[in-house]
């Protein structure tokens, strides 16, 4: 396990073990009728503090192999659902939040050459059979993961839009981190290797780029909620 591959549950158990806690695992049910299918790229956008990243922590703590989260989860309302058991702990997950990357990079031209090298980095030590290190990309990584072991993964993102908001003005590197992500997301190879991918942000993930830069993802915005309205923020009752 790592902190960015097969992560543990450590963050969410935070969560859950606060004076204040809302239960909204029923999240996990929506998002597990969505893996593997046409509506498996996922994005919710939310201002601050409407519980984004908890919702990613959750997650990571329910499907990441990394962990034995089922004490966890028989507390909570997930436990009831008939697929509880199916996913539970049964993924491989990837889990980062761009904004921590962008903080610690040094300088935003090193940003994704030390995103890359991280997970990289982390992807060799869980999969050494596969020899990552040759590989030049997480993309091509998790291609041939995918292609070895037959294994597929759960991509998870926290602040998704930081590069945006951090720098407006550098489109350069907004081109390049578009063009990471559609190498995650984009095609028939990341379709074989990402069983669902999760991402959150403030900003809207269609407006940039080119037309259709990462037009796969279903975007769950507050004025269009759909079926997330109940898992993000409070509810009246609540």
């Amino acid at each position: 396990m790592g902190s960015f591959a097969n992560p543990t549950n450590t963050a969410f158990s935070k969560c859950f073990n606060s004076e204040i806690y809302v239960d909204k695992s029923e999240l996990i049910a929506f998002t597990n009728k969505k893996i593997n299918s046409l509506q498996q790229y996922i994005c919710s956008t939310r201002p601050r503090r409407f519980g984004k990243t908890m919702a990613v922590d959750m997650l990571a703590a329910y499907y990441s192999k990394g962990c034995d989260s089922r004490e966890l989860f028989e507390k909570l309302k997930i436990s009831s659902d008939s697929d509880f058991e199916k996913h539970l702990n049964k993924y491989d997950v990837i889990k980062f939040d761009m904004q921590n990357f962008c903080n610690n990079a040094g300088s935003s031209d090193e940003i994704l050459n030390y995103l890359q090298m991280v997970l990289l980095e982390e992807l060799d030590r869980e999969f050494s059979e596969c020899n990552v290190k040759e590989y030049p990309k997480v993309s091509i990584a998790l291609r041939e993961i995918n292609r070895i072991t037959g294994k597929q993964f759960i991509i998870l993102i926290d602040e998704w839009d930081a590069i945006f908001r951090l720098y407006p003005q550098n489109t350069e590197l907004q081109t390049q981190y578009i063009d990471f992500l559609r190498s995650l997301f984009k095609g028939m190879e990341p379709d074989e290797f990402v069983a669902l991918a999760y991402i959150t942000g403030i900003l809207p993930v269609k407006k940039y780029n080119t037309e259709s830069a990462l037009n796969n993802f279903i975007e769950y915005t507050m004025l269009l909620p759909g079926p997330m309205a109940e898992f993000v923020a409070f509810t009246e009752n609540e």
